[in-house]
Formats: structure tokens, C-alpha cells, sequence
């Protein structure tokens, strides 16, 4: 079973409540507040759209945001409101320097092995125009580090059960887990799943090899400084004019 579908759709949506969506939402918006118009930004994995319609109908971003999403049904369950295309981070179905910016939440660009990671990255330079902001959320490696095993079970709200066992290797940079969803039907949604956490001055190297210019880090919504416990990693990065 691919992990990225309706297992992770039934057992992520009862955690993002929209008051967590609202926060992000708000860090997004501050956050391309300057983004040079009237050229489209895109939503990298954009899943069912709880960014992207909201960016979408409001803001310093309104009427200019693309969803990009693979999972099918991510986009058949999608908020109405924005328009959405279907591909693949790895090839961007976009023009050369089309882009005023980009955006990916919740380690999206990261799913995948290191040489498909940087080609994502090139991707994202390839599309956007000088000037363009790419903004992107993961954990720092450091916090997954200092507690590298994780265990979970709950009952969701519609009765179904999720079991979540995962172990973080410092020495690969990936975690590496399974999770279960016992559905109140009897049926069994089960998948493994592996993502990437770069240290900080990886990632560095990672945007800079592509042409992607860091400008800022934070280490949560509110724009404080990275810490090693910090709950996010937050990267802002431009494409330099030329």
C-alpha cells in the first residue's frame, strides 16, 4: 500500500485542526508578503488544499496559488477554490522561471532518497523567477536525534484505531517507520514510510548546489530562532537575480 493516500489522509486530517491551520496559514502569508506578481506560487504536495484555499481566497497571495498534488485522492477530497494540478515533484509540470514562489509543509520534499531531494530542489530552482521565494517546513534532525524511537496508538474520532511505531538513525539522517489504521469496518490500512531530516548546514549545501540562495531560519510559527528542540525548521530561500 502507498503510504501517501488514503491511510495517511484518515489518520493525518483528525490532527490538523483548523486553528493549527490558521497559524500556518498566517506564517505562509507573512511570509510572501513581497512575492513579485502577478506570477502564480505553487503548493508543493498540496494534498487536499488546507493552505492553498486559504491563501488562495485572501491575502497578499490571493488569486494566485496552484496546488500541486500525485495522490489522487488527495485531489479528489481537495477544498474547492484553487486550482490544482496533477504531477510530480520530481519533474515540476511548470515553464522555466514561471513562478514568483513555492512553498511545501510537513517535510513534503523530503520523502524521497537523497539524489531524488536534490533533484526536487533543482526542479524548484528551474521554475521559479529571480527573485522567486521558496519556503519549506521539516523537523530539525537534531530533536528527532536526542529521542530517536517513537511509539503510538489512539482511537480517532471515527472509531478507527492508529498504531504508529518509527526509529530516527542519526547515521542515514532517516526515519524510518510503519503505521496501521484499523478501520471500525475491520479493515486494515498498513504501510511503512521513510523521510529524510538534514542538519541544517546539509541543507544549506543542498539549496546553494542548486542555484538557491538561504535567507532566513526559523524554528517555529511565531519566526523564533533554531534550537535543537525546536518544533520546526522553517527555511526561506530565493533564487538570486541574475
Amino acid at each position: 500500500m502507498d503510504f501517501f493516500g488514503e491511510l495517511y489522509l484518515r489518520s493525518t486530517l483528525p490532527f490538523l485542526s483548523e486553528s493549527v491551520t490558521a497559524r500556518e496559514v498566517e506564517y505562509l502569508a507573512r511570509a510572501f508578503a513581497h512575492a513579485p506578481g502577478p506570477a502564480p506560487v505553487v503548493d508543493l504536495g498540496c494534498g487536499h488544499g488546507r493552505h492553498a484555499s486559504r491563501l488562495h481566497a485572501s491575502g497578499p497571495l490571493a488569486g494566485r496559488v496552484i496546488g500541486l498534488e500525485r495522490d489522487a485522492l488527495s485531489l479528489a477530497m481537495r477544498r474547492k477554490g484553487f486550482p490544482v494540478v496533477r504531477g510530480d515533484l520530481r519533474a515540476l509540470p511548470f515553464r522555466t522561471r514561471s513562478l514568483a514562489g513555492a512553498y511545501a509543509w510537513y517535510s513534503t520534499l523530503f520523502a524521497f532518497s537523497d539524489e531524488e531531494h536534490a533533484r526536487i530542489l533543482r526542479e524548484v530552482a528551474r521554475v521559479l523567477r529571480p527573485g522567486g521565494l521558496l519556503v519549506f517546513q521539516t523537523v530539525p534532525a537534531e530533536r528527532l536525534a536526542s529521542s530517536p524511537g517513537a511509539a503510538f496508538q489512539r482511537t480517532l474520532p471515527d472509531g478507527s484505531v492508529l498504531v504508529e511505531e518509527s526509529r530516527f538513525d542519526a547515521s542515514t539522517g532517516r526515519d524510518v517507520g510503519r503505521r496501521t489504521l484499523t478501520l471500525r469496518d475491520g479493515r486494515v490500512l498498513s504501510a511503512s514510510y521513510a523521510i529524510r531530516y538534514y542538519p541544517l548546514a546539509e541543507l544549506t549545501r543542498l539549496l546553494e548546489g542548486v542555484g538557491l540562495e538561504p535567507r532566513w531560519v526559523h524554528g517555529g510559527l511565531d519566526g523564533e530562532p533554531l534550537t535543537s528542540g525546536s518544533p520546526d525548521l522553517i527555511v526561506g530561500a530565493v533564487l538570486p537575480d541574475a
